[in-house]
């Protein structure tokens, strides 16, 4: 990075900081995480009151159960239907292997985190944070000024876009962080070691297992963590390209929002619409895949949807700086 580069780079970064964006994602977070905390200690002693013992073999057998009954109903969908039978031999696997998947700790608890937040929590975050990187400097009335600087465009909107990455690189980090130490005081700090069990790969309705290896969960964190970071990166660039294309921060955020709401009940209705794999909407859930969870729609990969949101990212960066070069401040 050139000091010019640099220096646009801080000047972007003080006015992200100005504007008390990322202190807002950083209260989310620290408002919302003991809450989730608080919960997931609820459900756990729930169901060891239930059971009367805190032996997680008997609540897993009872999970079992519990989603065998389930399947016995006639109204549940089919697609529930192939995501629960898939649950059950992973639970099953997970029994006769001595290994219990949610042991009580703070790494758990982030790994868990990261499963449920990678689709709509975090996304939506990295929304707040970006999406008036471009369109603030019109409602502020600034483009102008900006743009008549000895510099490039291309430089100009090269800082405010290496300035998301860091800021959503740092979010990411923070989520992680946050979710391990406020979690640990209730169950505490242990538990990076745990093994875990991933390689699972779904083959139509049944869970192929031959691959399935074992990983400390430490590892495991690193590679769940890196894959949100990706997803927060692509939301962060399409979220970018709409900052560029609209002026008005509101209207960014309504076009994001749309998009991630609709995205998630997309992942939940398209299995019948198969075109609907090419939208970076229902690409995001890429935790599942170590998980071996059903996806979305039938033959779709971690291979596939890495593909589809790289294909996404690159067409809105290309949008995006197409759209700055050209763009007529005068007016």
């Amino acid at each position: 990075m050139n000091p010019s580069m640099l220096g646009l780079v801080q000047n972007e970064t003080v006015k992200l900081l100005r504007r008390r964006r990322f202190l807002v994602v950083v209260l989310i977070l620290v408002i919302l995480i003991p809450i989730f905390t608080y919960a997931q200690y609820r459900s756990v002693v729930t169901a060891q009151e239930r059971m009367g013992t805190s032996d997680w073999r008997p609540l897993l057998t009872q999970q079992i159960v519990d989603m065998q009954n389930r399947l016995a109903s006639s109204r549940l969908p089919e697609e529930w239907r192939d995501l629960i039978k898939i649950r059950i031999q992973q639970q099953q696997y997970y029994l006769d292997h001595d290994i219990d998947p949610m042991a009580p700790g703070g790494p758990t608890f982030a790994r868990g985190f990261m499963d449920q937040a990678i689709t709509m929590f975090l996304p939506m975050i990295i929304v707040v944070l970006a999406v008036d990187l471009v369109s603030a400097e019109f409602s502020e009335g600034t483009i102008k000024l900006l743009l008549t600087r000895p510099v490039r465009r291309w430089k100009v909107l090269t800082s405010k876009y290496i300035t998301m990455v860091l800021f959503t690189s740092l979010t990411v980090l923070m989520t992680l962080i946050l979710a391990y130490l406020i979690s640990g005081t209730v169950f505490g700090y242990s538990g990076w070691s745990l093994p875990i069990l991933t390689g699972f790969q779904v083959q139509g309705s049944e869970l192929d297992t031959s691959n399935v290896f074992m990983l400390p969960q430490w590892q495991f964190l690193l590679l769940q963590y890196g894959l949100g970071w990706f997803v927060c990166v692509v939301v962060g660039t399409v979220t970018f390209m709409v900052s560029v294309l609209v002026r008005s921060a509101a209207a960014g955020m309504g076009i994001m929002m749309a998009a991630l709401i609709s995205g998630m009940i997309l992942t939940q209705m398209a299995s019948s619409w198969e075109a609907s794999k090419y939208l970076f909407i229902v690409n995001l859930e890429l935790t599942d895949y170590l998980n071996g969870t059903l996806p979305p729609i039938a033959g779709m990969t971690l291979p596939f949807s890495l593909t589809v949101l790289s294909v996404w990212a690159i067409a809105s960066l290309v949008v995006a700086y197409t759209v700055f070069i050209r763009r007529d401040v005068t007016s």
